[in-house]
């Protein structure tokens, strides 16, 4: 996005952080039988050392896609990346060799995917696959240093019995421990910045919770920047300090956690609070958002979500006029809407629910 700005993660602080990780007009399609489709549109963020950048939208808006791409991770083909770069640390990732991006992965970065189960490998142990991603970038640990190292990560993220489990397979795991272990791997070498893809997916809320107190653990302990890939708002505003919202490949709104959950500004937003039950009012149905995400391979023109938005009201601009993302206040709030100011004062009930002291 042309004239793109990222606001600080301390607006009071006298001095703006050089981030740790700064994407900019982020490009990437997939070609399939049907045509093109266009995945990741024109994406711009900053992530700074030691905050949590939390990614929420529908599924299909190109959170996990715009990570994966910038990790080479996607396959090429069908993938394409077409423009953009993604400076981590100063060098940009798009440019590096395929070696580099190896060597970087669950060294520097490192990520804890949505399934554990597909990540691990099944024939061999748990602690063994931990020993061996420290190794893999710490050659000179040695095997002993190594399985202490790991089973002190084990134990970090609540794996009860942690030497016993050294030594167990991944199915002998339950989902919520392999995902711990996955969390224990992720921070095994200390990494400068670390991207979770939806980590709680299919988790009952008891070992949800669980998992998120092991996230915030390893965040204390390898002092990450962390990229936090959601659609749960809830688990948003227990981690995020500044919130990216995404909608059809783009980004709608960029703020810190508290002004989103106070005072959104983009009808997308708006909308995905207001589709959660309340726990302080009493109603018989839920708000969905109107309507389907819009085909990525031929999207409307002008705002992409004027067929499901509730603030365009057939207005010509937004059919006509892509909104571009703007800044609309002295603290950095970024929205792509024509009429973001319409929504000064707005209340929904996620945001009654946060002012009133209750857990999304």
């Amino acid at each position: 996005m042309t004239g793109f700005a990222t606001p600080s993660t301390r607006p009071s602080a006298e001095r703006v952080p050089e981030p740790i990780l700064s994407i900019r007009d982020l490009v990437v399609e997939f070609g399939t039988e049907d045509g093109v489709v266009h995945a990741v549109d024109g994406v711009s963020y900053d992530v700074f050392p030691g905050e949590t950048l939390g990614i929420v939208g529908e599924s299909g808006s190109g959170k996990s896609v715009s990570q994966l791409a910038i990790l080479g991770l996607i396959p090429q083909p069908p993938g394409r990346i077409v423009s953009g770069e993604a400076k981590f640390d100063g060098n940009d990732l798009l440019k590096m060799s395929k070696k580099e991006l190896r060597r970087l992965r669950g060294g520097e970065v490192a990520m804890i995917f949505q399934d554990p189960m597909t990540s691990l490998n099944p024939v061999l142990k748990i602690g063994l696959q931990i020993a061996e991603a420290i190794q893999a970038h710490q050659e000179d640990v040695k095997d002993k240093a190594a399985k202490e190292r790991t089973i002190a990560l084990l134990k970090l993220v609540g794996v009860p019995n942690p030497e016993r489990r050294y030594d167990q397979y991944p199915h002998e795991f339950s989902g919520g421990m392999r995902q711990r272990a996955m969390i224990a791997m992720a921070i095994a070498n200390e990494p400068k910045l670390l991207i979770a893809d939806e980590p709680t997916t299919a988790l009952d809320v008891t070992i949800q919770a669980q998992i998120l107190e092991a996230l915030k653990k390893a965040q204390e302990e390898s002092h990450a920047a962390t990229i936090l890939i959601t659609h749960d708002l809830g688990l948003i505003a227990e981690l995020a300090d500044r919130v990216v919202v995404m909608y059809a490949g783009r980004v709608v709104e960029l703020t810190d956690v508290e002004t989103l959950f106070a005072a959104p500004r983009h009808p997308y937003t708006v909308g995905l609070m207001d589709s959660l039950p309340s726990l302080t009012v009493d109603e018989d149905w839920l708000r969905p958002i109107p309507g389907q995400p819009p085909s990525l391979i031929s999207r409307p023109p002008g705002c992409p979500f004027h067929p499901r938005c509730f603030l365009s009201q057939g207005r010509s601009r937004c059919r006509t006029e892509e909104p571009p993302l703007r800044r609309i206040g002295p603290d950095g709030h970024l929205s792509a809407c024509h009429f973001a100011d319409e929504l000064a004062g707005h209340s929904s009930k996620l945001v009654d629910d946060h002012l009133a002291g209750a857990t999304p």
